[in-house]
C-alpha cells in the first residue's frame, strides 16, 4: 500500500500514517483560510475537494463550489499528480497537515527549523 511521505531536498523526512490527508493554510494576502483534502491513489495524489472561507488574490472558488455559511467548497476536478510541492517561508504561516488522527505545522512534520526556507514535495510512497 502507498502513503504520502514528505521529502525535503531529496531527503526523507517523514511518512504519514494514512492514505488521505489535509493541508490547510491561511492565505499570505487575504489571511483567508484555504484547505485542501487529498488522496492517495496508486502512484499518484488526487486533490480530493477543498474550501476557501472567501474570494479575492487568486482565492477564487473551483466550479460547482456551494456557500456552506463559512465558505465555499467543491469537489476538485484536477487530474491526480505524481506530487505536490510547497514551500515553507518566513515570510507565510506555516500550513497545518492532518493525517491518521494527527494535525502539526509541516515545520514540525519535517523537523525543518522555523523560519527557514524549504521546497517539502509530498508524494506516494510504501507505507
Amino acid at each position: 500500500m502507498l502513503v504520502a511521505c514528505l521529502v525535503v531536498a531529496g531527503a526523507l523526512r517523514a511518512t504519514l500514517p494514512a492514505t488521505e490527508f489535509t493541508l490547510a493554510w491561511s492565505h499570505s494576502v487575504e489571511h483567508s483560510r484555504w484547505v485542501e483534502h487529498y488522496a492517495v491513489e496508486g502512484d499518484r495524489i488526487r486533490l480530493v475537494s477543498a474550501h476557501v472561507e472567501g474570494s479575492g488574490a487568486g482565492m477564487e472558488a473551483g466550479d460547482g463550489a456551494r456557500f456552506d455559511g463559512d465558505g465555499w467548497t467543491w469537489d476538485a476536478k484536477a487530474a491526480p499528480m505524481a506530487s505536490v510541492a510547497l514551500t515553507l517561508s518566513p515570510y507565510t504561516s506555516d500550513y497545518t497537515l492532518c493525517a491518521g488522527g494527527r494535525c502539526a505545522g509541516l515545520y514540525e512534520w519535517t523537523h525543518e527549523r522555523r523560519g527557514d526556507t524549504a521546497v517539502v514535495v509530498v508524494r506516494p510512497c510504501p507505507g
